[in-house]
């Protein structure tokens, strides 16, 4: 089948290559004309493990190309989807659907045969209705379905997330619709992939439902480790002991400065004023915005408080700036929050980050940025790692002492033994953990 991607943001760029790793005709389309010479070159605007490979596997193959003109790209395409941004509305959180009206409106001037258009941005409740009140304006209605197709991608595993995925969610009642969607999916049948077919409103809260569950599940663990702290228990086996249960699950019960990136702040936001616009009160919801922003801000203070109470002068090493592991994605990471506030302290910060310096600088030009975590560490008075790359997991400890000013280092993320650390002399900090332990 032919499909032409509306966007090659994250998810269009990793959906439209997959989709043409399964074998189907995709051209990508985007607005920035930069972006899609950048493509046509053979380079990744974006940092997704194994994501150049697959571009060039399928580029070569001449089922995957770039492009500016949505005519062309829609030019026999059995399904056009929308993936352009949703970002939070300054002021109100709630979700910037412009660009998808504006997507929808360009894709509905070039339709001339019944075409699937599938909204695959994260989008709220109601959406693909009013996607179809503005394109049933401009052609008939008879030429279009509208289909919500919610990602469920994780940066970092995103092409594993999207070829092994846990289940695929279609928003339609349209029986030409059904059939084309199944067809675009069918690779998936020999892995025996749930597909849930769903009214497509359905479909939409099913995305936002999700992220917020997750979202939750990681500030309660947040909190219990606040608890741990206070009364002497050891969050990381508080988590192994509930996460068991096979109720709950180990995932997303990893206790840290909080969490951020493209999908959970914004979508915990956006459904909390949907909930608003429909007068029903999302108290938890709520309380998970609300304890999440508060966590990023305590962290800087628990930093501040491992070092006396006073970071005036102190060079400070950070490691990490992402908000995870496995991506340059900078978007409402801890590091935005922890790193200004301990810079209005009075710290100088030196930060390292195997992805995201390039990102980080445009948010943060004034700090100094190392080549290597060894460099970043050079000198400081104090190691705070805030994402747990790999490469930071197995440091020699041993030449990290000797390189830093002062033997402190506070982790963010659990990634060290406290035991193993402070036999070595190390004054150490972790999350959810009592003082020593």
């Amino acid at each position: 089948m032919k499909i032409a991607m509306v966007g090659t943001g994250y998810v269009g760029l990793v959906s439209g290559v997959c989709f043409a790793d399964f074998g189907h005709e995709v051209v990508c389309v985007d607005n920035d004309p930069a972006k899609i010479e950048t493509l046509r070159a053979g380079g990744v605007p974006i940092y997704e493990p194994g994501l150049g490979d697959l571009i060039g596997n399928n580029v070569r193959a001449g089922r995957l190309s770039f492009t500016t003109d949505l005519a062309q790209a829609m030019d026999g395409a059995d399904a056009v989807f929308i993936a352009v941004g949703t970002p939070s509305r300054r002021g109100d959180g709630y979700a910037d659907l412009s660009y998808v009206y504006a997507a929808a409106t360009e894709i509905a001037a070039h339709i001339t045969d019944f075409t699937v258009v599938v909204t695959k941005s994260t989008v709220p409740v109601g959406t693909g209705d009013e996607v179809e009140r503005v394109m049933g304006e401009i052609i008939d209605r008879s030429l279009f379905e509208v289909v919500s197709n919610p990602e469920f991608l994780r940066e970092g595993a995103a092409i594993t997330d999207f070829k092994r995925p846990d289940r695929i969610v279609v928003g339609t009642t349209d029986v030409r619709a059904e059939a084309v969607m199944r067809e675009l999916y069918r690779p998936l049948f020999l892995n025996e992939t749930p597909i849930l077919f769903t009214e497509r409103r359905t479909s939409e809260l099913i995305k936002y439902a999700g992220n917020a569950f997750l979202a939750t599940k990681i500030t309660f663990i947040n909190e219990m480790a606040d608890l741990c702290e206070a009364v002497g228990a050891n969050v990381q086996q508080v988590a192994r002991g509930i996460g068991l249960d096979k109720r709950i699950g180990p995932k997303f019960l990893n206790a840290g400065p909080g969490y951020g990136g493209s999908c959970f702040p914004k979508d915990t936001l956006a459904l909390a004023r949907t909930a608003e616009e429909a007068n029903v009160k999302l108290s938890i919801v709520e309380a998970v915005v609300d304890a999440n922003d508060s966590r990023k801000r305590r962290m800087a203070n628990k930093i501040v408080a491992a070092l006396g109470g006073d970071v005036h002068g102190l060079r400070i090493a950070v490691l990490g700036l992402a908000f995870k592991p496995n991506t340059d994605d900078m978007r409402d990471a801890p590091s935005l929050t922890i790193i200004p506030r301990l810079i209005d302290k009075g710290a100088q910060i030196v930060a390292y980050d195997p992805e995201a310096m390039s990102e980080a600088r445009e948010h943060m030009p004034d700090i100094d940025y190392a080549e290597t975590a060894m460099a970043a560490a050079t000198g400081a008075d104090a190691l705070v790692i805030i994402t747990e790359w790999d490469e930071f997991r197995a440091l020699d400890m041993g030449r990290v002492k000797a390189a830093l000013a002062a033997p402190n280092v506070i982790d963010l993320r659990n990634i060290y033994r406290g035991e193993d650390l402070r036999a070595m002399g190390f004054a150490y900090t972790n999350v959810g953990y009592p003082a020593e332990g």
